[in-house]
């Protein structure tokens, strides 16, 4: 992993957009806008970055995002299922190349003893080229320690460091 300090994860990620003329859009929830706010914290962004949706109750899930209501019915917004279908939906309704998607609980509440605070599921959804039935989407599950703000802000890093590795790959 490359040093943040130095080159932060938000540039490196918009270089690689940039470079690949690829596009991403990002749902969020437990973050409140901030992976959105730092992907446009580096100048010139807009070449690369669509939006950020805040998508905080269910029903913004549903309505901006296509979530379905049996995923959060069956699993909760905090759930894999519903991370995955967040950045699928942010991705298709953007018609961006990449969609990015968190959920979680930042705390310091409603936390559960399967789901504690800190917990979030981050999801990165790909749109690989019409018939090459090659789009997907990695959902990966994580616990961060500290306060709500030290746990938003672990989040949104984390998420595009996710981001990064996908578009590794």
């Amino acid at each position: 992993m490359a040093d943040d300090t130095a080159d932060p994860v938000e540039k490196r990620v918009g270089e690689r957009l940039r470079q690949a003329d690829q596009t991403v859009a990002i749902a969020e929830s437990c973050t409140g806008g901030l992976v959105g706010s730092k992907v446009t914290d580096v100048p010139g962004s807009s070449d690369y970055f669509d939006r950020s949706l805040v998508t905080y109750s269910y029903e913004a899930k549903r309505e901006l995002l296509a979530v379905s209501r049996e995923s959060l019915d069956a699993h909760g917004a905090v759930s894999e299922a519903v991370a995955a279908e967040m950045a699928q939906g942010v991705r298709d309704t953007a018609r961006t190349d990449w969609g990015v998607a968190t959920t979680g609980v930042a705390g310091p509440g409603g936390g559960t003893p399967e789901t504690p605070v800190g917990t979030v599921y981050i999801a990165v959804a790909e749109a690989a080229p019409w018939g090459t039935n090659a789009s997907g989407v990695t959902v990966s599950r994580y616990e961060f320690d500290g306060g709500r703000r030290e746990v938003k802000a672990a989040i949104a890093s984390q998420a595009l460091r996710d981001l990064e590795t996908a578009l590794q790959e």
